[in-house]
């Protein structure tokens, strides 16, 4: 079958590609031709009319959790990938704090088999440590052939600056980042961001000072070794400053941002939701807006959710006890056009950089073409289609979200990859 999208706006700012009402021709997953107003004489051509949508190189978030192996109750490699897709997602990068821990070649080998038919591709991101125990680096020359595309210990910092510090002088064997969880485990432990809520509400506290000291050594240690350090889910405005200075100075530093982090405050904890309970908590409106001008100036590279699904049975408990985190695959592109484009903080070139370009240059993984005798790599974009958060559709085993019965503006509407698309709530082979 032949697919032939008509009339869509294509952009793809790493080919210099801005184009309106042009046409895309797809033949067995490949793009056969480009152009305006396509005439295609054939019987089996299946034409998608996407006036008025958007057509970007294929999004992919790079902080993810699929819970496999280990707790396939609250999400598998399957069911994250479909949550991915129905999110706008070609591609994601699965974080290494499974049950085992992804610290060795057979436990990438057996992610890469469990997402091999899939549409959505899964780039393993590997653990510093063995085990994340902080006390002995993980084989990463091993890991780096059997697929890894970074090095973590997430959910935790890499414990010392020595083990921090031989990471980053291996990593730049193979090009790969270090990507850090930020905070000072002596000053972790807390259930909220500490601030005038946390004495009212009586929760124990998680100050900002305990990402910000991470960050400071990371960036240090980076500058130092010359090594590659990726700052996740970056939440304090003193650490978005000190990524601003370390970039001025030519430090090999690089930031993301969960929409959570740009949409919400502590504010959102005071009924005791715990879906409002994440690491690192949600911060003050100051915070907020320093992320803000952080995505505005460039200072914060990307937009990744931290994706993390946790069981109903879980989430029900008293809020200091309840896990970190919540499922965003699914909301996380819609937060971003409602937040920051309807709201003119950024273009909607900006946003293609910050979920499909620039994501992939941290990881040092090739960005999708929009050109002949490429495969097609593709999302499908609708900036104003005005939706309601339904958790209750999710296509996530898990449904942890504060965001159910939000009004957004602006979603994806599709995906295109190794030859399958999803499209209308369905994955086709194309």
């Amino acid at each position: 079958m032949k697919l032939l999208l008509k009339n869509a706006s294509v952009i793809n700012p790493a080919q210099n590609l801005n184009e309106k009402e042009f046409d895309i021709l797809i033949e067995d997953g490949i793009i056969q031709q480009t152009g305006k107003n396509l005439q295609i004489n054939s019987d089996d051509v299946k034409t998608i009319d996407l006036s008025g949508k958007i057509i970007s190189p294929g999004f992919i978030d790079i902080h993810v959790h699929l819970r496999e192996p280990g707790r396939e109750d609250e999400e598998t490699v399957e069911t994250g990938c479909n949550a991915a897709a129905n999110g706008g997602f070609t591609a994601v990068a699965c974080m290494p704090n499974t049950e085992p821990a992804i610290d060795s070649a057979e436990v990438i080998e057996f992610i890469k088999k469990q997402a091999s038919n899939h549409l959505v591709d899964v780039y393993p991101v590997a653990a510093a440590s063995l085990g994340r125990k902080g006390e002995v680096l993980s084989p990463m020359a091993e890991l780096k052939d059997a697929g890894a595309v970074g090095f973590s210990d997430d959910g935790v910092a890499i414990k010392s600056s020595s083990l921090l510090k031989r990471a980053l002088e291996y990593s730049l064997m193979f090009d790969l980042p270090i990507i850090e969880h930020c905070e000072d485990e002596s000053l972790s432990g807390g259930a909220m961001n500490e601030s005038i809520n946390s004495t009212m509400l009586g929760l124990p506290a998680i100050p900002n000072v305990a990402e910000d000291l991470i960050v400071m050594r990371d960036i240090l240690m980076a500058e130092y070794t010359g090594g590659s350090v990726h700052i996740a889910h970056i939440s304090s405005a003193n650490a978005v400053n000190m990524v601003r200075e370390a970039k001025n100075r030519g430090i090999k530093v690089t930031a993301e941002v969960t929409p959570h982090h740009f949409t919400l405050t502590d504010d959102a904890v005071k009924t005791y939701d715990t879906n409002a309970k994440m690491n690192p908590p949600l911060r003050t409106r100051k915070d907020v807006e320093a992320i803000i001008e952080g995505l505005k100036d460039g200072t914060i590279d990307t937009i990744a959710s931290d994706h993390a699904p946790h069981s109903i049975e879980e989430k029900e408990m008293e809020f200091e006890y309840a896990p970190n985190g919540i499922v965003g695959l699914e909301t996380s592109v819609g937060l971003a056009f409602t937040e920051l484009l309807h709201k003119k903080v950024l273009n909607l070139e900006d946003l293609i950089l910050k979920y499909a370009i620039n994501p992939r240059k941290i990881l040092r993984l090739q960005i999708p073409l929009i050109q002949k005798g490429n495969l097609a790599n593709l999302t499908i974009l609708d900036t104003d289609i005005v939706w309601t958060v339904d958790k209750t559709k999710f296509l996530s085993k898990s449904k942890n979200t504060p965001f159910h019965k939000r009004l957004l503006t602006g979603k994806a509407i599709g995906v295109i990859n190794n030859r399958k698309m999803f499209f209308s709530g369905k994955f086709t082979a194309i």
